[in-house]
């Protein structure tokens, strides 16, 4: 792998873990900043949610991460968009809904100018 190349991969997985700590942490203000205004992300309930909602849950409580953590990382790149496909292991509640269990999710970054910014994702339970 080129420098260039690696230095690609190794922001994906930083911002990767910038986005889990900052749903762990309700961190609104750092999920604006790796979230496209554009994003449409399909949650597991079938429900395909924009920026505004998500940013919403979050900012309203209703999002309540205790524990995240991730696993089985596949990063893929086509040019200016990375799609990263992981396990994330999560506790905490959704609404009155709990969470404890894993997850598998596809994220899809773009390169917007000099920011990795998350366009499209989702999440479905694994079992």
């Amino acid at each position: 792998m080129n420098t260039t190349a690696l230095l690609t991969k190794n922001a994906i997985i930083k911002s990767e873990q910038e986005i889990l700590l900052a749903m762990k942490n309700c961190d609104v203000q750092k999920l604006d900043e790796l979230v496209h205004e554009q994003l449409l992300f399909t949650i597991p309930n079938g429900q395909t949610i924009t920026k505004a909602q998500d940013l919403e849950t979050y900012r309203s409580g209703n999002m309540k991460i205790t524990e995240i953590s991730a696993s089985a990382q596949e990063i893929q790149f086509i040019d200016t968009t990375a799609v990263v496909s992981v396990i994330i292991e999560m506790k905490g509640t959704y609404f009155e809904h709990l969470l404890d269990g894993k997850y598998k999710v596809i994220r899809v970054w773009k390169l917007c100018s000099t920011a990795w910014k998350v366009i499209a994702g989702s999440s479905n339970i694994m079992i």
